[in-house]
């Protein structure tokens, strides 16, 4: 198996090199992102979930801990408009990282695309300097260039995944938030 990799590698072409290691450092990017923000979006859904849960056995108030608390110092009484504005701060917070792994979601296919016809214009331009080409000649060469494709699909797939994965906790965040604003909202109308 090394030995398929390094004969690769020894024919590959300064282009293979850069698509690869553009594909690398998105795969990188992808995995970084997903696992920081998935743990810090875990904790911080549990902080927003014990509040709300909380609020349900009878608490007048958020938790110390959840982010309304603190959008609630800058205003005398909780109203709608402070809660509306503190879960749009919690959902630009929730959501970053998502653009990022879309951007990657949706080009590495086109980078790793750009790596096979690049590689298979240059092996059909060494094909042309021989006087017969064979299955046995073109194969390995076209076989080859593929590597490049299925990387740029290998990283886009994590890419995409991730971003759902992602999209689906700062979901679950947003609306948690959401319903302690209407807890408050609900408590001090009630009052």
């Amino acid at each position: 198996m090394l030995e398929i990799v390094a004969g690769y590698f020894d024919r590959s072409s300064p282009i293979t090199f850069l698509v690869l290691g553009v594909l690398s450092f998105y795969l990188f990017v992808t995995v970084w992102i997903f696992v920081y923000r998935y743990l810090y979006l875990g904790r911080w859904l549990s902080k927003e979930s014990d509040s709300l849960e909380q609020m349900h056995m009878g608490a007048a108030s958020v938790s110390s801990k959840s982010i309304i608390k603190s959008c609630l110092k800058k205003s005398l009484s909780p109203n709608a408009k402070v809660l509306q504005m503190c879960e749009h701060a919690a959902t630009k917070e929730a959501t970053r990282g998502l653009t990022m792994l879309s951007l990657i979601a949706s080009t590495s296919p086109f980078v790793g695309l750009f790596g096979t016809v690049v590689s298979i214009l240059e092996a059909f331009a060494g094909l042309g300097t021989q006087k017969s080409a064979t299955l046995s000649v073109v194969a390995p060469a076209i076989s080859e260039a593929l590597v490049a494709t299925a990387a740029g699909i290998f990283v886009a797939i994590f890419a995409y995944s991730f971003h759902l994965l992602l999209k689906r906790r700062a979901y679950e965040l947003t609306t948690t938030i959401a319903m302690q604003s209407e807890l408050l909202l609900a408590n001090k109308n009630g009052k």
